[in-house]
């Protein structure tokens, strides 16, 4: 069985522990274990194998699927991974209640590692809290501000990876503080391509539609590239233009003319470049440890299309 199977294991056994009978026919072990367990594979590659970094990594995958959770009743999303999302099978305070179960027990569980790494994890969960909050504020208009969007994305998504790969460098006693510059880098350029391939991507990729972002209320980096690119030129009517279609349902002539607005200002291959410029500076951090692993991972994630 591979480390991450055992892992899934864990997480199975503390989900019988944890949920009443009728919780558990809901279906939570395949929404849970559906994603590409990015944060334990990081664990796994910097502290390698062992009964601590599995548990440690199930930790990281029942606070990661909380914040989910969380995130789908925020966002009113009824898809997940390309199934319905649990808020759409058992409605938005299930939902909301598993996910504080989830919650609960990663930080039940987490009381028995080492304080240190207990804290690292802890505090990454308050700043993805905050990043929540961020998220939603700024969803509320559009938003042109490049500094608040990497400041949401660097709490909301990269706080996590950061402290996983953080936590496993204490767990084995190598250098924590280069493994969180690590940890930051590759969490920030994952969420850009992330938002890179919700405009890039057909929805039979995606699992749901392109361009859902914008439509959900979220200004990603390629809209605020598009949107400086029109101030530039000063084509201020593209300018409100653009701003006009935040947060609706966009025809496919509406859809057209954002992309190809991209592409022109090249506002896609502008965010891919800031992305693989995060990559390069993780790699950089970590260089002493000639770890390929790390580097693959950092490839995968970078080149993926998914």
């Amino acid at each position: 069985m591979s480390a991450l199977e055992d892992i899934k294991t864990i997480i199975h056994v503390w989900l019988q522990e944890s949920l009443q009978k009728e919780t558990q026919e809901w279906g939570l072990t395949s929404i849970l274990m559906g994603g590409k367990m990015l944060r334990s594979r990081l664990v796994l590659a910097i502290a390698q194998e062992s009964a601590e970094s599995k548990k440690l990594c199930a930790i990281i995958e029942l606070i990661q699927s909380a914040s989910l959770l969380h995130d789908d009743v925020i966002d009113d999303s009824l898809m997940r991974r390309g199934n319905p999302s649990l808020n759409a099978s058992v409605g938005s305070k299930n939902a909301i209640m598993v996910g504080d179960i989830l919650y609960s027990k990663g930080f039940y569980e987490l009381s028995f590692l080492d304080p240190r790494i207990a804290q690292v994890i802890s505090s990454s969960v308050v700043r993805l809290s905050n990043g929540e909050i961020l998220d939603v504020c700024l969803s509320q208009s559009f938003n042109s501000d490049q500094e608040q969007y990497m400041r949401m994305i660097e709490n909301k998504t990269a706080s996590l990876i950061e402290a996983s790969s953080e936590a496993a460098a204490l767990l084995v006693g190598l250098d924590a503080e280069a493994f969180r510059v690590y940890g930051k880098n590759l969490g920030i350029a994952f969420q850009i391509i992330d938002d890179l391939l919700d405009i890039t991507q057909d929805s039979s990729t995606l699992g749901k539609e392109s361009l859902s972002d914008f439509k959900e209320g979220k200004t990603t980096l390629p809209y605020i590239y598009l949107y400086e690119s029109f101030g530039q030129n000063q084509d201020f009517h593209s300018q409100e233009r653009l701003k006009s279609y935040f947060k609706k349902t966009l025809t496919q002539e509406e859809q057209q003319w954002i992309i190809q607005s991209m592409q022109h200002y090249d506002c896609i291959k502008k965010s891919f470049h800031l992305a693989k410029a995060l990559g390069e500076k993780a790699l950089q951090a970590i260089s002493a440890y000639n770890n390929t692993q790390l580097e693959e991972i950092m490839t995968k994630m970078i080149e993926r299309d998914f």
